[in-house]
This record gives structure tokens, C-alpha cells and sequence, in this order.
């Protein structure tokens, strides 16, 4: 599963990939940096000033802006699936994280290989008998939810349960390995967990990146019992939720004392709801330690913030342009807004003053240094002319206005702009300039960067300037983005849905994920969803001193590899 997000704020990696959003000195933009190619050194891409947890300072205080906090704090289902909310999860409920560099039994690091994470899962093996998978999980003794319940085969059970098919009444965001599991059973104790699958199903990480409490367990506490509602004692991981200010828009956190892994460096972690402009006055007057900087204005806005650095590293983020099909229902309009965008002039703009340079973009599920990686977007022909022309083939002609209309109905749409950034809105307006030049009429819904998870996740839009976390394999996101069941815009075919249950059982990495970026290709080219602009940098501001965090790749969606280890240099 993807994490939305908006198109400046952070990113992630996980099993499932979320949403995010686009909002995010000198004149002279911050040092040159570009994106990276198949074969790339990839540790050019992180910066987190890493240190050894015994060399930082005891205790100490972090404060860090999200751009919304809740309502919805259930990120397994879509109304809670946003970067934001699981940035905020991830010192506090490692063990249901669904993006990040941690999640459940496994961890991630920052090439995006999987190992196990031996604080919930100690082992994990895998052997197909009879055609059919075997997993066997050996669980931590120890782990245990904040209210006592042991992390044992009655949670296991519970996350296929929910996660297995959106059938049953859950507001889930993807099935994915799950749909292929057949049972799954205690061992030789409780916390030995053996999970069959009709299939082999790879990459192996996409069964159990999170886990659901077992009082979890119907579809009205899952879709609803987490709205205003935090449950902290459903969590798991070394901080635990202090306070919740739902007027004042802040999370307080301090260390677990029944947590059993590392004890953390910090006393106490603040997470603070802020618009752009807040989190600037903010950062400079010393009230929040690190904000993104991802668009020139803010860059220039922080640069010289005393007592601060720059860290600058690839964003793990796909996309710009985010079309609901449920109001958009038209797939020649849709074609047309393909058609129409200029991607090379967006990402100028967005870009302007970054000094960065990147590969054109053209895949949701993976970056341009993967080894992976194919280009399929699926207009070659694009331009005012080409998007007319989509238009006119599919019986539309020009009204009065210069509007293109069909049956006296006319392609008309707003674009949802969330935050207050002036670089993000410039790219706003100028993408609604391209497609009305392309004969369509388009205005802008200007949305707070807090309304974003509400308002996407609720579908109330036309086309959102947004985009998802990227992860290192295909696997999972072909089946979130291009299922006909799994999907939100619920496009697709059998023919495609067949091909997606099928990849899923190919062992080898290589063949797998050059079968689900086939079904990718095809899938945009039929339906045009899902328009990728741009990748782009992740640049940070961050308070001098401040220890492993920063830009860090598939290791982290709250630039924070290891919060156990996240602290203060000593003076």
C-alpha cells in the first residue's frame, strides 16, 4: 500500500504506500543535486548526520510540524492513509505503521531491502510445498500491546481478517498478499505463526508490514472508532502518546516504559499541526527543529535561520496529477488532461531555483534509479493541438467560449490546491492554464493543507495536486493503484486484474517487477488515472545539532531511520 501525499511534504516506503500532498536565505537556491539513474551510488541520496545513540545527549526535547494531525488516525484504512499520519505513528505504533522504514514484522533500509524487525518478528521463513506457500513467523516474546495483550497468532489472525478482502466491510486500501492467504495458524505456541498461501506470493515483506490489534475487529471500529480517537492503548513502540490536543492541534510523547526494545535518546517528542507559512515563523523562531524546504520560496524564506543546516536527499514521491474517475467519469477527458500537460515546463516551475535536475518521470511505482524502472506515460503527443484533438475524436466541439463540450455538457473540472506555499500554487495555476489552453474548463479549489487527508480520502474532488510514496518494488503498488477492486477510482478489467494475481507468484525480482510495470503501461494507456509529473529532491532544514535525521530513503517516511536513536549532540 502507497501513502498519499501532497507534492512538498514528506515520503516513505512501505508495504503500503500512502498519499501525500503538494505543499511543502540566499537568492542563489541551495547547492546543485540531481536525481539518480539505474546503477546510481545511492548513499548520495541520504543525509542525516548519523551517530552512535551512545554518543548523543540524555534527554532533550524534538518538536516537529505534520500539516495535519488526524481526524481519521486508522492508516490501514483510506480515509486515514496519508504520509502525515504515519510519520506521526511511526515512534508510537511502529508495530501498525503502514509506511515507513519500520512496519510490523519487517524493516526497511535505505536501498529498500527487507529484513525482519526483531522487535515484533524474530524470524521470518518461507518454503512452498505442494504449489502452495508456508510462512513461518516466530514472534518476540516480549512484544506486547500498550494495554497487555501479547503480540500473538489472535493478532496475526485479526490483520488477515481486516486485510484480506474489501468485501467484508472494511475501508481498506489494498487486499494485497493477503487475498492469497489461506489460513493462518498457531504452532507450537501462540507466537509461532504459520500463514498459508494458495500461491507463492513474493516479495514476502507485503504480508504483516503491520499489524491490528485484535479489539480491532469489526468494520465500525475500524472505519470509524479511530476519528478524534488516537486508542494508544492499541499501540506499540518505544514513545507513547503523553497528550492529545485536538483543539490545539499538537501530540505529546514521551518514552514507553513498557517498551522492550531500545530505550529512545529523547525525553519528549511534540508533533504540531501547521500550515506552510506557520511552520516557517516556527522553524526560525527557534519552535519546531526541521521542516521540509521543497520549493524555492521556502528555501529562500529559511536560508541564514541561525543555529540551522541543510540536509538534501530524493524524495520518495510519484505523481502531480491525481484525477478522480468518479467525477471525472469521462476517459477522454481524461486522456486530454494527459495530453494537455506540459511536464517538462511543471517541473520547471516547481523546480525553479532548486538546482535540480532529474529523469523524466514516468511511473508511479518506481523511481528512475530503479533497476526496475520503465517510462509509461502513455501520451507521446502532447500540446493544446493534441489534447483538442482527444477531445474532438471522442465527438466534442467547441462551444461559444472556446470551451470543448459534448451533448451540451462541457469538460469542466476544478484542480484542489492544498497549503499556502506560493510555489505549489504556481504550479497549480500554471497546470490549469495548460489544460485550458487544451480546450477545458478548469478553476482551482484552494484547500487548507489540514483538510487534505479529509477531503481526498473522502473523494470530494475532481483532480488533486498530489501524488504516493514510491517503494522499491512494484508489487504491492500494481495491485493498489491498477486492480479494478483494489483501486479508488475502481478501473480496471479482468483481463488486467488477472494479470496482477498472477505476477505476484514470480520469484524472481526482476521478472516480477517488469510484469507489474507491463500491467502499469497498459493500465494507463485504458484508463488514464494516475498522471506522474515528478519525483524531486528532499531538502531539509534542520537544527544544528540534531542527530539521524534528514533525507534518508526507503528508511524512513518521517526522515527518522531509527527513533530509538534520534537525539542531541553532546555540547
Amino acid at each position: 500500500m502507497r501513502n498519499l501525499t501532497k507534492i512538498g511534504g514528506a515520503a516513505a516506503i512501505a508495504a503500503a504506500l500512502t498519499l501525500t500532498a503538494c505543499g511543502g536565505g540566499g537568492a542563489t537556491g541551495p547547492e546543485t543535486a540531481k536525481g539518480q539513474e539505474a546503477g546510481s551510488d545511492l548513499s548520495k541520496l541520504i543525509s542525516i548526520n548519523e551517530k552512535p545513540a551512545a554518543d548523543l545527549e540524555k534527554g532533550g526535547k524534538v518538536t516537529l510540524p505534520l500539516g495535519s494531525i488526524g481526524p481519521d488516525f486508522n492508516g490501514f484504512s483510506n480515509n486515514g492513509n496519508s504520509s502525515d499520519n504515519s510519520a506521526l505513528m511511526a515512534p508510537i505504533n511502529p508495530v501498525a505503521v503502514t509506511g515507513g522504514g519500520i512496519g510490523g514484522c519487517w524493516k526497511v533500509d535505505f536501498e529498500g531491502k527487507a529484513t525482519p524487525n526483531k522487535d515484533f518478528c524474530e524470524s521470518v521463513e518461507s518454503e512452498v510445498k505442494d504449489g502452495k506457500q508456508v510462512v513461518t513467523i516466530k514472534v518476540n516474546d516480549k512484544a506486547t500491546f500498550n494495554d497487555g495483550t501479547p503480540i500473538d497468532i489472535k493478532t496475526f489472525q485479526n490483520t488477515w481478517n481486516i486485510l484480506k478482502s474489501p468485501d467484508a466491510g472494511y475501508d481498506i486500501v489494498s487486499s494485497g498478499s493477503y487475498a492469497f492467504v489461506e489460513s493462518v495458524e498457531a504452532g507450537s505456541s501462540d507466537k509461532e505463526i504459520i500463514t498459508t498461501l494458495s500461491q507463492p506470493t513474493y516479495p514476502l515483506e507485503d504480508l504483516y508490514f503491520g499489524l491490528i490489534h485484535p479489539a480491532v475487529n469489526t468494520p465500525e471500529i475500524f472505519n470509524e472508532g479511530f476519528v478524534g480517537e488516537m486508542h494508544p492503548e492499541w499501540m506499540a513502540g518505544p514513545f507513547k502518546v503523553d497528550q492529545y490536543d485536538a483543539a490545539g492541534k499538537t501530540v505529546s510523547l514521551v518514552p514507553n516504559e513498557k517498551w522492550w526494545g531500545n530505550k529512545p535518546v529523547l525525553e519528549n517528542v511534540v508533533f504540531r499541526q501547521l500550515e506552510t507559512s506557520a511552520q516557517i515563523a516556527a522553524f526560525k523562531n527557534g519552535e519546531i527543529d526541521a521542516m521540509s524546504a521543497n520549493t524555492i520560496a521556502l528555501y529562500k524564506q529559511l536560508e541564514g535561520t541561525k543555529n540551522s543546516e541543510v540536509r538534501r536527499g530524493q524524495r520518495l514521491f510519484a505523481g502531480g496529477m491525481n484525477i478522480n474517475a468518479q467525477k471525472i467519469t469521462d476517459v477522454a477527458v481524461r486522456k486530454a488532461i494527459f495530453a494537455a500537460v506540459d511536464r517538462e515546463a511543471l517541473r520547471k516551475v516547481r523546480f525553479n531555483g532548486l538546482n535540480w535536475e532529474e529523469p523524466s518521470s514516468g511511473s508511479m511505482m518506481l523511481l528512475p534509479f530503479s533497476e526496475y524502472y520503465q517510462d509509461n506515460y502513455p501520451v507521446k503527443e502532447t500540446g493544446p493541438d493534441a489534447a483538442k484533438k482527444v477531445l474532438s475524436d471522442a465527438g466534442y466541439t467547441a462551444n461559444a467560449s472556446g470551451i470543448m463540450e459534448k451533448d451540451g455538457k462541457p469538460a469542466a473540472f476544478k484542480i484542489s490546491n492544498f497549503g499556502d506555499d506560493p510555489t505549489t500554487l504556481a504550479f497549480t495555476q500554471t497546470l490549469q492554464k495548460q489544460l485550458q489552453a487544451g480546450g477545458m474548463d478548469v478553476g482551482i479549489d484552494q484547500r487548507a493543507s489540514a483538510d487534505f487527508g479529509k477531503v481526498i480520502g473522502g473523494r470530494d474532488f475532481d483532480m488533486s495536486v498530489s501524488g504516493y510514496t514510491v517503494g522499491a518494488d512494484a508489487t504491492s503498488a500494481v495491485k493498489q493503484y491498477y486492480d479494478s477492486k483494489t483501486n479508488e477510482n475502481g478501473l480496471g478489467d479482468a483481463e488486467l486484474d488477472k494479470k496482477i494475481a498472477e505476477l505476484t507468484s514470480i520469484e524472481d525480482n526482476a521478472e516480477r517487477n517488469k510484469a507489474a510495470m507491463d500491467v502499469e503501461k497498459e493500465h494507463m494507456a485504458k484508463y488514464f488515472s494516475m498522471g506522474v509529473v515528478m519525483n524531486g529532491p528532499q531538502i531539509s532544514f534542520v537544527r544544528t545539532g540534531l542527530a539521524n535525521y534528514g533525507p534518508s530513503l526507503f528508511q524512513s517516511l518521517s526522515q527518522v531511520p531509527d527513533w530509538t536513536t534520534l537525539g542531541w549532540e553532546k555540547k
